[in-house]
């Protein structure tokens, strides 16, 4: 008869190993809820009215005491594009760090009500050890959702360039040629346009000024160059009609290059377990006639 002690054991270990591989490996984005994205408002981006709740409040204590530490880094550009503030994406990180330098002592002590002998020295190394990798997660779950974003920002800007040099055929200012564009488009990616375009004509500065200022905010180059057109347009006179379209077409190839290249690589990291899987089938199909022939 197993001991309930050893059961209960086992189960603490394999419901802490699952949890483990679900923070390590990350679900599948969800087809339904990327598109709800696409089509969703912009994430509040003012987050200066202070914490509101518990784990804000540890999240503000943890920016005061950690900011500025030697491994400690905040990518702000990247939490200000997928709408996370500093303070939960350092309490995420902490969380998950303390949770690698807890699991292991647990399952140690699991392991010796089981009467298993263990150096005492190992969970503690281990405990470091996953701590350290646990703490650098979150960086690139934040870096990956950044680059996601900055890709849906650039097929935005594909739509806005045309949308913008229609309006500027429509014999429109190059003010209102961005304001009326702006509008007109969907989604957090435009969304964030239009306040740009807002707080542009409330600071009453011309709006490549504030496209400029979003391309610094969020690191969106892309962005930089309709700022640059517009400039160009407003300053000089330009017909920038053609120069819009043909920069519209440009962009539109070059994400078209970088998704087939995206498409290949994701294609060649499936050959291996592919031509694993065949050898596995293969060798279980010839396994019993070859202890046949051998047999007799």
């Amino acid at each position: 008869m197993i001991p309930p002690a050893a059961i209960f054991a086992g189960l603490a270990v394999g419901g802490g190993l699952a949890l483990l591989i679900r923070e390590l490996v990350g679900p599948q984005p969800d087809l339904a809820a990327s598109l709800r994205r696409l089509n969703a408002t912009a994430p509040e981006a003012d987050q200066e009215t202070g914490p509101v709740s518990r784990d804000d409040a540890w999240g503000a204590w943890l920016l005061e005491h950690l900011q500025g530490l030697p491994g400690v880094t905040i990518p702000r550009k990247d939490l200000a594009l997928v709408g996370q503030t500093p303070e939960r994406f350092l309490l995420l990180k902490a969380a998950l760090a303390g949770g690698g330098l807890l699991i292991p002592p647990f399952v140690v002590g699991a392991w010796t009500l089981m009467g298993l002998g263990v150096p005492f020295y190992l969970p503690v190394v281990v405990g470091l050890v996953l701590g350290v990798l646990l703490w650098f997660i979150p960086d690139l779950s934040v870096r990956d959702q950044a680059a996601r974003a900055r890709e849906e920002f650039s097929h935005a800007i594909a739509a806005y360039l045309d949308l913008v040099a229609l309006k500027r055929a429509a014999d429109s200012g190059p003010t209102e040629a961005l304001e009326r564009a702006a509008a007109v488009g969907r989604g957090w990616a435009f969304t964030r346009l239009q306040e740009a375009m807002m707080r542009a004509r409330v600071d009453k500065v011309p709006p490549w000024e504030a496209l400029v200022q979003l391309t610094q905010e969020l690191d969106l180059p892309v962005l930089e160059d309709v700022a640059e057109i517009m400039r160009m347009s407003a300053h000089d006179g330009a017909a920038v009609y053609t120069t819009l379209r043909a920069r519209s077409k440009s962009l539109r190839t070059e994400l078209l290059a970088k998704q087939a290249a995206e498409a290949n690589e994701n294609s060649e990291k499936m050959t291996a377990p592919g031509a694993l899987l065949a050898v596995l089938v293969m060798l279980m199909v010839a396994f019993p006639a070859v202890i046949n022939i051998m047999a007799t």
